[in-house]
């Protein structure tokens, strides 16, 4: 495995100890995370989205996220985009998520 493939996997992981303060459930399982991209130097670019445009936690969800794939080992820097296409749906929940919000 090289180098950026282990960190994506490591940043997963962190990415999944932040929860929606919502829902019980962590971004990465609820499907807000739309992309995670680790350059050369080890600068992550990640495009997420929130479960509503008009979400009143935008800025703790970012920060907790941000925060949380700064632990990563080797990670330098972290952007994050916040996109809203597509448009978040319950259809992105992993199996996981859908289980812990009684949906399966």
């Amino acid at each position: 495995m090289d180098k950026i493939t282990e960190i994506e996997q490591n940043i997963v992981a962190a990415l999944k100890s932040v929860f929606d303060p919502e829902m019980p459930v962590n971004v990465y399982d609820l499907g807000l995370i739309y992309k995670i991209d680790v350059n050369n130097n080890f600068d992550v670019d990640i495009d997420m989205t929130l479960t509503s445009p008009n979400c009143p936690m935008v800025d703790q969800i970012i920060e907790d996220v941000r925060a949380a794939v700064k632990t990563v080992e080797s990670v330098r820097g972290v952007s994050i985009n916040i996109v809203f296409d597509p448009p978040w749906s319950k259809d992105m929940l992993s199996d996981e998520a859908k289980l812990d919000l009684g949906l399966l």
